[in-house]
């Protein structure tokens, strides 16, 4: 009886753990090595370039800066990122309210007279994958 309830329980465990994935995400196209790159990783219209589900940032190395977002659930997500110059922990912007620090988002979504939509920039991630972003 013991080793039945154990083989059970391992069942559902490896069950629970096949749903959650990882999320590698790789930003090129910097123009140089100083600060750091933030992304913000987010689970629904509601909340995209509001409050991040995830959010990690990378060191940048060779213009380049990958993070990875484990133990995720498989669903729909979307990514903004930027380049952090001057390491405040804020995508500067100008008087005019236009960012003055490079950003991006998923699928290369860009926005019209403002920031993308999360319609634009959502993708889906059912195991574990990599998205590659370019500012």
């Amino acid at each position: 009886m013991t080793k039945i309830i154990t083989i059970i329980t391992l069942f559902i465990c490896s069950l629970m753990a096949a749903q959650n994935v990882k999320l590698t995400v790789a930003v090129s196209g910097l123009k140089n090595d100083t600060g750091i790159v933030k992304v913000g990783l987010y689970n629904s219209d509601g909340t995209f370039l509001k409050t991040t589900y995830k959010s990690l940032s990378s060191e940048i190395k060779n213009n380049k800066a990958v993070v990875t977002f484990d133990n995720l659930p498989a669903g729909e997500y979307a990514i903004s990122t930027y380049h952090d110059e001057n390491s405040n922990g804020k995508l500067d912007r100008n008087v005019m309210g236009v960012p003055s620090e490079d950003y991006a988002a998923s699928n290369n979504a860009k926005g019209f007279m403002g920031p993308p939509s999360y319609k634009d920039a959502k993708f889906v991630i059912g195991k574990d994958s990599k998205i590659e972003i370019t500012l």
